[in-house]
């Protein structure tokens, strides 16, 4: 196998070739020209040599015994290490149809027999010239997208950060205990983890989307920004008016989330979209405010709405007192099947125990 091996200040090239005389002039003359030489007779001794070190310039004889030339190219340019690395040909033939071939498979030029000290100079500077410029420009590129990925880092964290902050308003008004974004991310990742061992969910749920559901889900209740608090906090039951103010809450959300996105290439902000229009939604399609039903609800939004229902049952609210552990369990299992899809249900059941921790 060719390994990357560390690199030389002064360019090392191999020469291929099966016949030692034309070895030993390619040695000399490109020792003359102040670059290391390398000569080696056959592909066999030619792999050793390129695991030993990487050159920065071969050249290939195209016509030996047992591997051609075409077909060591061909080895070559598949492997990732040194498939840049410029091949040029050395051959006593001159027809077209070996030329095309030669740059078909990623040569990128021809030297005849017999050699010229002159178009040896050339050819070896120029093209070692063209592999240093690309070498520094995917270096180059490298570094602009470090650059690049930090700053989008940075923007994404801070975009994250604000909303964070608003959801966190919005949650202070109604929540009298505290908490309930933090509590509700942490039940979220515990049963979504749960759900990777469901065969139903298990592609679904996989790493990157408990990514983007961890980032997504403090914003499920973003819209309620958008609500008057005359409503919000309401501790009587609501009129017909008021609750459809309220329902709206999950339209507002992933409208000004989506808006976010201006590209639509922000998979946190898609989800978090997605939670905020679709929590509400119930498995039996009574819910609010398209009426989906069962598999037409994200399965992000129906996880959330198993634990944020639970977060609030047991915790107190403006409109009432918090339940029990055992008494939420209780009426959520009720409604299984009805508000929350049932297989999600039954995960929620099994890690239930960790909740109270």
């Amino acid at each position: 196998m060719i390994r990357k091996a560390t690199g030389n200040p002064v360019a090392n090239i191999l020469i291929v070739d099966d016949t030692t005389s034309n070895l030993v002039i390619l040695a000399e003359m490109i020792k003359s020209i102040g670059y290391i030489a390398r000569p080696v007779t056959s592909v066999k001794q030619a792999l050793a040599a390129i695991t030993a070190e990487k050159p920065q310039l071969i050249l290939l004889d195209i016509s030996m015994p047992e591997i051609d030339g075409f077909d060591f190219c061909k080895i070559i340019k598949q492997d990732p290490i040194m498939k840049d690395v410029p091949i040029i040909f050395i051959s006593a033939l001159n027809s077209t149809e070996d030329k095309v071939k030669g740059f078909k498979l990623g040569a990128v030029d021809f030297i005849s027999k017999p050699f010229e000290l002159e178009e040896i100079t050339l050819r070896i500077n120029t093209h070692l010239r063209i592999f240093q410029m690309q070498n520094e420009l995917k270096n180059h590129n490298k570094q602009l997208f470090k650059v690049f990925n930090s700053q989008a880092k940075k923007v994404i964290n801070e975009q994250r950060q604000m909303l964070y902050v608003m959801a966190n308003m919005v949650e202070a008004k109604e929540d009298i205990v505290g908490g309930h974004i933090d509590r509700v991310l942490e039940y979220g990742k515990i049963l979504a983890l749960g759900m990777q061992f469901s065969p139903k969910f298990e592609k679904q749920v996989n790493a990157s989307f408990l990514d983007a559901f961890l980032m997504a889900v403090p914003m499920h209740d973003i819209g309620k920004v958008f609500l008057p608090d005359h409503i919000l906090l309401k501790e009587g039951a609501l009129t017909e008016e008021e609750r459809k103010v309220m329902e709206n809450h999950t339209q507002l959300g992933a409208k000004h989330l989506r808006q976010m996105d201006v590209n639509n290439e922000n998979e946190y902000i898609k989800m978090a979209a997605e939670i905020a229009e679709n929590h509400h939604e119930n498995w039996d399609g009574s819910g609010y405010p398209n009426g989906k039903k069962a598999d037409e609800i994200p399965v992000a939004a129906r996880i959330l709405a198993i634990v944020d229902v639970y977060d609030v049952l047991t915790h107190d609210r403006c409109y009432r007192k918090a339940l029990s552990h055992e008494q939420a369990i209780e009426e959520m299992q009720k409604d299984s099947g009805r508000i929350f899809d049932p297989e999600i249900m039954e995960i929620f059941i099994k890690v239930q125990r960790r909740f109270q921790k």
